[in-house]
């Protein structure tokens, strides 16, 4: 039996969560789940949208599925995502994209993997409000430092990469691809405008490269990569990028598979791992018991490879690829049509996963 940290979230999260606990143990995997609340409405209750009690589980468990959280847009506390990778240290986003037959997509025979570092560049959290002493501070200090000079009416972002943080993340890039026999990793940045944070990430991003002569590399500009991806995606194996292109990349190839709603993703580090959809809370649908329930189903399955549950993994994965294929027990945003009166239900989706694994 394995003991995990059940993060319901907010918004849709708990109805999505509920669906995914079900077909897990359908699987045939015992779980202890020790359940835990974070989120909007934990910060209404107890003023912390992540109690020290959520860490604690995590850090006591080792693993942990997590349904999605709201962030606030421009105001509000800090996105919880964010906090649980930094305060864990879960330095790797693995967002597996492939398709499946019967999803509404453009594209056939996409297999990409998206590695993102989660720790460092703008998502490190150092910011400065407008007219804040932080921020007036950075301005004074650009200014004697350099010929540079920034308004004053500024807010600041700070955008560190390490050699660290970049070696660990394309390490694990090139053991991922080495393990699960991919071919190729790539590089991604935008080196030749930030020679000095995006210029480290591309320098150690080679010199890893070269203790992995059995995969092949190369890099490739930001902007280049999102064309290179709509146009010709099949040349793409192994993606390996900081935080802020990671996430953005992740999105876009989400989009090729048909939607976030097929979008697992798994954040990983030396001793805790989380597993979570890509997708956001979408809280105007709270309580619907309508929004699709696969993203965070495949990241179930992406644990069960975690924990070594091959078998129970692979009975899931098929299950879900079939209910794809078929179409008929799916969400509205699944269906030819969003109003298709035939749309099942977040719970239904569930029960029909369910009796393919049990058949």
């Amino acid at each position: 039996m394995y003991r995990v940290t059940l993060i319901p979230g907010d918004g849709t999260g708990p109805e999505i969560t509920e669906a995914v606990r079900r077909v897990l143990e359908a699987a045939g995997v015992q779980f202890e789940w020790d359940v835990q609340n974070a989120g909007e409405d934990v910060y209404h209750q107890e003023g912390n949208p992540l109690p020290d009690r959520v860490l604690e589980s995590i850090k006591r468990n080792k693993v942990a599925l997590k349904g999605p959280i709201t962030t606030p847009v421009g105001t509000g506390f800090r996105s919880v995502n964010v906090t649980l990778r930094q305060a864990l240290d879960l330095y790797s986003c693995l967002r597996p994209c492939k398709t499946y037959k019967g999803a509404k997509t453009r594209y056939e025979n996409i297999d990409l993997v998206i590695v993102r570092e989660n720790t460092e560049d703008l998502y490190a959290g150092i910011e400065y409000q407008k007219d804040s002493e932080g921020a007036k501070a950075i301005i004074d200090l650009v200014k004697n430092i350099s010929d540079k000079s920034i308004r004053p009416d500024s807010g600041i972002s700070i955008k560190p990469i390490s050699v660290f943080g970049t070696e660990r993340i394309v390490r694990f890039a090139f053991e991922y691809a080495r393990k699960n026999k991919r071919r190729k990793v790539t590089s991604v940045h935008k080196a030749n405008i930030m020679k000095f944070s995006d210029g480290l990430f591309l320098e150690v991003s080679r010199e890893v490269a070269k203790d992995y002569p059995d995969i092949e590399f190369e890099d490739k500009i930001i902007d280049n990569m999102c064309m290179q991806l709509v146009q010709k995606p099949e040349l793409y194996d192994v993606l390996v990028l900081p935080n802020l292109y990671g996430d953005i990349i992740s999105d876009l190839a989400a989009g090729l598979i048909g939607g976030l709603g097929l979008a697992p993703g798994a954040n990983l580090g030396g001793e805790y791992a989380v597993f979570e959809a890509t997708h956001g809370s979408a809280p105007k649908f709270k309580g619907l018991n309508k929004v699709n329930p696969l993203a965070m189903m495949l990241s179930g399955v992406m644990m069960l490879r975690y924990l070594g549950e091959t078998q129970a993994a692979e009975k899931l994965d098929t299950a879900i690829a079939s209910i794809i294929k078929e179409g008929k027990h799916v969400t509205y945003d699944m269906k030819s049509k969003p109003d298709d009166p035939s749309a099942e239900t977040t719970s239904g989706v569930a029960d029909a996963v369910i009796s393919k694994i049990t058949k």
